[in-house]
C-alpha cells in the first residue's frame, strides 16, 4: 500500500477562538481559518496538542500614501504571529507596490 493510500488524520485547534478541525492529508500542511478573534482574518491553526499562541500585530507605524493590509474593521495590519517555546511564525503583511508611467 503506497503513502497516498492512507488516511492521515491531523487535528487543528485554535487558541483565540476554539475552532477544532480535522483534516486527511499525508503531506505537511497547516490548516487556515478564518478567525472571528483576530478581527475576521486568516490564520493558522495549531496541531492539537501544541501549547503555543497566535496573536494579530497592528501596524504601528505612519501609514501615510502606502497600500497597506486592512482588517475587516479598516485597521492597518503589519502580521499574525505563531508564537511556541521552540520558536516562532510569522505571516506578514507587506504593503502593495504600485508602479507608473511618466512621459519624459
Amino acid at each position: 500500500m503506497s503513502i497516498a493510500q492512507i488516511d492521515v488524520l491531523h487535528r487543528w485547534y485554535c487558541p483565540n477562538c476554539h475552532l477544532e478541525d480535522v483534516t486527511k492529508e499525508a503531506r505537511p500542511h497547516t490548516r487556515m481559518h478564518v478567525c472571528p478573534k483576530l478581527r475576521g482574518l486568516t490564520a493558522p491553526m495549531l496541531p492539537m496538542g501544541t501549547a503555543a499562541k497566535v496573536v494579530l500585530h497592528e501596524r504601528e507605524d505612519y501609514v501615510g500614501d502606502e497600500k497597506v493590509y486592512l482588517d475587516p474593521q479598516g485597521r492597518p495590519t503589519m502580521s499574525i504571529e505563531t508564537i511556541r517555546d521552540d520558536g516562532n511564525d510569522i505571516r506578514v503583511f507587506a504593503p502593495t507596490a504600485s508602479g507608473g508611467t511618466e512621459a519624459t
